[in-house]
């Protein structure tokens, strides 16, 4: 099994291309060191890997953190755009005076 799974990233190395204009955070040079890091053995590296690990690195209690709602939320809290920020601060809560106020 660990010998079709490192030929297959092999493959996905020789299809991903490494842009030399992204020194340093080109996806196609990060894809080539982190399959030399799992299969440094080649096909002849053993699995199954420990489960507590990911391709990013972060660990399964990180992704829970990030994937929270409460997280997510703050996510889009600070994507929102200033004009729509002012708007909820002052807008009216009840919807009756928005219609008195005009």
């Amino acid at each position: 099994m660990a010998a079709s799974r490192y030929r297959r990233f092999l493959k996905l190395c020789e299809e991903w291309p490494v842009d030399e204009t992204k020194r340093g955070r080109d996806l196609g040079a990060y894809l080539r060191q982190r399959v030399a890091q799992a299969f440094r053995e080649g096909e002849n590296t053993q699995y199954p890997r420990p489960r507590d690990t990911t391709f990013s690195g972060l660990s399964v209690e990180e992704y829970k953190v990030i994937l929270s709602t409460d997280t997510l939320q703050e996510f889009q809290e600070t994507n929102k755009g200033m004009w729509k920020k002012l708007q909820e601060k002052f807008a009216p809560k009840d919807p009756e005076e928005k219609h008195k106020a005009w």
